[in-house]
């Protein structure tokens, strides 16, 4: 299964998208697409200067959704200005000549809507998802900055924006566990110059050295409507869907031909060792990788098989001998990695604690011999082809999902209907096509080997590794850069139409809410559920309430294990069985371990739902109770903690839990234990466990999807009837609240690169009734990007890649948090940015930010029913929390009265940064000594267990 990967401009975590489906569903037509074969339903055409349109009508929400994507990735970038796709992409959010700046957010924003964009090594992408009344002001927006844009890139605006990718850099890579991986692989797998030489994000170094005269050039190259598709999909009417684009975008004039990329495969001609010691890591990782084959050729697909057959699963040869025999790894992955112009195929094994990278290419080496000797089945290939369906209804479970595959297959093979080739391309490939290009691109091959290891553990290095090129960025005094403002006014482009003012927005469609049912079992199970039959597709979960609350604080992590555990096998399925059992049904199952509950969730065929409630069922009513298993869950949990001990995000929030709940409170302590905790509990602490805390009386069941409320309770009579209902009691803990000063706690990780920074207090729980009306009054503070701490930070000082504030609360009171990663030359101005603009937000909004708030959230809503996924959440608030089957129309009408008093009051209540405590995780050598003379009532220094250290235990 092929994957999209790029960079996004807001969001922290990349999107992943399945690059083989597409639909031609609404409403009944789900049933004919099992008879008739997948295929999609598109009008596509070509405006006169180039531009490819695509439109694709659903009306089963009142929604659209607006895809862009050009034809520029950084493979269309040269060496030395690298990182610049991405960094363009930044600008085309900042203003264009008759949208002013930091409002493209704002007005997507103020009628209900989404925005973001991406770029990756192939593509960059910008989209919108919209209430349907809004299309058109979407059409003005995207081609204002299609075709009028540059005459506002200004030496200032550019400066900012490179500031805010430089620190998306630091945050992702030079602030992470491994995050200079990809640099070394890429630098040394494919030849100087290549495009895919070098990193989407780009060096550091370029960024620093980027000119707006790069900008303009590279605007002009590759932003016309000649190289660029543009996806309509949603609820909206063709002819008038038409006319807006011609309207919009008929007159952008066609800019330089951008010639198509030849493909540029590589090959080694030997082997590359080499190694780097990781400030973050604290376990070593070891990768091959082999050049391979581009996009939508045989032996792309037969290497996507490849992957998984070597690895995904407990009888995979590299899981087999890596983890069960040997204990060297807890998940070795093997993936393929087909792109535009070149390929590669890819084993990243994350060993355990201190192990010996040569034993685990020792390991690795066995695998592929065993491999070898068995082969691949016929059971594997129809496994792995089983999950083809599920995955297919779940990427195009939103109208956003569609337009990025129509926009893709459009971009990369001139037919958005590729769809139905790539899909019998995948249904092609034989087992021999699998064994055939393991021994054309693995057997034997050349490859690029990485030993990444914790600073001073070199002995874990494989042999015969040389020293990779990383370039550390040194740690500087912040210097503001001096970039004079523009002070002529902006140079309009000329126009056909009146671009200077925004298209009137028609009214809102008004809110929908999808008719629920719910029903109790005998055995006191609650059932929530909801019909939506746009696709023949069910998602379900079921939360047992109690999860980490109910854990014994001296062995920590038992309800985490017990998550695990039940996985592993039923008592009449090893393993491995039950694992088959899963994938052949082209099924989803997973069990995992919150604060307050533990918590199955399924997604799966209409056809195949008794089934897999069915092993539902299994699972939770037979555990295997396997030792075997038991010892490697524990081993993979204990690692993880280890790993987790060195990435600054995790400290910070462990730290800041323990921080604000204090050492009695189960909050205070990760849900999965600690190194001690976890290695005392036993098989027994287990059963004990499940015996006490697992029973109907708390749990409740949710289904979601092509499943009537008769055949969804039919489903649950085995568990009705089989699982019996007992007493449990969840213990209560105290909380202290009173929080009477400012302090500010610092925990070192020497040589980070940003500092993360969590600033808040225990606040109120979700039960309250001013927990809404706080989390509203939250929303222009830090609830979006145009909060204002956000604006501040990223968007006028460029410290941070993204910076937010809001509320979190249960049953349990949560908390206020107000967080950031900023550069660690500006942490001491960030925290003070943080404190001011908090104290400034008790003062008093404007009625046009009260306006915005309540458009924001209100009309938003227009988009909060498509997915299934999102049906079942609100289902589980529903449940979790009594709340009336109306409770959504009650919130729009908390927002729709609430007053400036009413706002101002509820800050004043709940916003009080002389109260606060003051997390910073980052570099304490420079940045420390600081904090003691911005008038906080305490400065303290901390180690990640949130004890207080010696000062003088911080040296430069």
């Amino acid at each position: 299964m092929r994957k999209m990967r790029f960079l996004t401009a807001a969001l922290v975590m990349p999107l992943l998208i399945t690059t083989y489906s597409c639909e031609k569903l609404r409403g009944n037509e789900a049933e004919a697409i099992q008879e008739q074969g997948l295929s999609i339903e598109f009008e596509k055409y070509e405006l006169d200067n180039g531009l490819n349109v695509v439109l694709h009508q659903d009306k089963s929400d009142p929604i659209v959704s607006v895809a862009i994507q050009y034809g520029v990735g950084s493979n269309r970038e040269k060496k030395g200005r690298t990182g610049f796709a991405h960094l363009f992409e930044h600008m085309l959010f900042q203003e264009s000549e008759n949208v002013p700046q930091d409002q493209f957010f704002k007005k997507i924003q103020d009628v209900g809507g989404t925005l973001n964009g991406g770029t990756w090594q192939d593509g960059t992408i910008y989209y919108e998802v919209v209430p349907k009344n809004a299309l058109e002001m979407v059409m003005w927006l995207e081609s204002d900055r299609m075709g009028y844009f540059i005459n506002t890139v200004t030496a200032s605006a550019f400066a900012n924006q490179q500031e805010v990718v430089q620190n998306e850099k630091r945050q992702r890579v030079d602030n992470n566990p491994y995050g200079h991986t990809g640099w070394v692989i890429d630098k040394n797998l494919f030849p100087d110059g290549h495009p895919y030489s070098w990193q989407v994000i780009g060096e550091l170094e370029d960024l620093q050295n980027a000119t707006v005269d790069d900008v303009k050039e590279f605007y002009d190259k590759f932003y016309g409507p000649n190289n660029a598709t543009l996806v309509i999909a949603g609820d909206f009417e063709k002819d008038e869907a038409k006319a807006l684009v011609e309207k919009y975008f008929g007159e952008i004039k066609k800019r330089q031909e951008v010639a198509p990329l030849e493909v540029q495969n590589v090959q080694l001609q030997e082997s590359k060792r080499l190694f780097h010691e990781d400030n973050f890591a604290t376990a070593p990782q070891l990768n091959m990788v082999w050049p391979a084959v581009e996009q939508y050729t045989k032996d792309a697909y037969a290497l996507d098989f490849l992957g998984e057959i070597l690895s995904d699963g407990k009888e995979a040869p590299l899981y087999e001998v890596l983890v069960k025999e040997k204990e060297l790894a807890s998940q070795p992955r093997a993936f393929n990695s087909a792109d535009q112009i070149a390929g590669k195929f890819r084993i990243m094994v994350t060993a355990n604690s201190g192990v010996d990278l040569d034993q685990v290419e020792a390991g690795i080496k066995e695998a592929f011999a065993r491999f070898e000797k068995e082969g691949v089945t016929e059971k594997d290939i129809e496994r792995i082809k089983a999950g083809l369906e599920t995955d297919f209804y779940n990427g195009i479970s939103s109208v956003l999902g569609k337009s990025f595959q129509l926009a893709q297959y459009d971009v990369f093979t001139g037919d958005p209907g590729y769809i139905e080739k790539d899909i019998e391309n995948i249904k092609k490939v034989t087992k021999e096509d699998v064994m055939r290009v393991y021994n054309e691109y693995i057997k034997n091959k050349p490859y690029v080997m990485t030993s990444f290891v914790p600073k001073g553990q070199l002995e874990l290095i494989t042999e015969n590794s040389e020293k990779a090129e990383v370039v550390e960025e040194k740690i500087t005094e912040n210097v503001q850069t001096e970039v004079a403002e523009a002070t002529q006014p902006v140079q309009k482009t000329p126009s056909k139409i009146d671009r200077s003012t925004q298209p009137e927005v028609g009214e809102t469609p008004s809110l929908n809410v999808p008719s629920s049912w719910n029903v109790n079992l005998e055995n006191q199970l609650e059932v929530y559920g909801i019909e939506q039959t746009e696709l023949p597709l069910v998602n379900f979960s079921l939360v047992i309430e109690g999860g980490h609350l109910l854990d014994d604080l001296s062995k920590n992590g038992v309800a985490n294990l017990m998550s695990d555990m039940l996985m592993e096998g039923t008592a009449n399925k090893t393993p491995a069985e039950l694992e088959e059992a899963i994938d052949m049904l082209g099924a989803n199952i997973n069990m995992y371990t919150t604060n307050e509950s533990i918590v199955i969730r399924g997604n799966t065929l209409k056809r195949n739902f008794k089934k897999t409630m069915d092993l539902v069922q299994e699972i939770l009513l037979q555990p295997r109770w396997d030792e075997e298993e038991f010892a490697r869950v524990k081993t993979s949990t204990i690692n993880s903690i280890k790993r987790n001990e060195a990435n600054p995000n995790v400290i910070a929030n462990n730290v800041y839990n323990k921080l604000l709940y204090g050492e009695n409170h189960p909050f205070a302590h990760p849900t999965l234990g600690t190194e001690a905790s976890v290695e005392a509990i036993s098989m027994e602490d287990l059963k004990k466990f499940y015996q006490k805390n697992f029973s109907p009386s708390v749990s409740r069941f949710h289904v979601v999807g092509d499943v009537t409320q008769a055949q969804a309770l039919s489903a649950l009579e085995g568990i009705e009837k089989n699982w019996m209902a007992k007493e449990v009691k969840i213990p209560e803990f105290e909380i202290v609240t009173n929080r009477d000063k400012a302090s500010l706690y610092f925990v070192d990780v020497p040589g980070a690169k940003q500092s993360v920074i969590n600033i808040g207090y225990i606040a109120l729980p979700r039960t309250s009734k001013e927990f809404f009306p706080a989390e509203v009054m939250n929303y222009k503070l830090g609830g979006s990007f145009s909060g204002n701490v956000n604006l501040i930070l990223r968007e006028e000082k460029g410290y941070t890649y993204g910076a937010r504030s809001g509320f979190s609360g249960s049953k349990i009171p949560g908390t206020f948090t107000a967080s950031s990663s900023v550069r660690t030359n500006t942490t001491g101005e960030s925290v003070g940015i943080f404190r001011d603009e908090i104290a400034e937000y008790k003062d008093g909004i404007s009625q046009d930010d009260l306006e915005f708030t309540k458009n924001a959230l209100i009309k938003s809503n227009a988009r909060r029913f498509e997915t299934q996924g999102s049906l079942l959440g609100m289902l589980q608030e529903m449940s979790a929390y009594d709340l009336p089957v109306d409770y959504i129309e009650k919130e729009e009408q908390i927002i729709r009265n609430m007053t400036l008093e009413q706002h101002q009051e509820l800050a004043q209540k709940y916003l009080d940064e002389s109260k606060m405590a003051y997390l910073v995780v980052g570099d304490a050598a420079t940045q420390f000594d600081q904090f003691k003379e911005m008038g906080f009532d305490e400065v303290k220094l901390i180690d990640k267990q949130g004890e207080e250290v010696e000062l003088q235990a911080v040296k430069p």
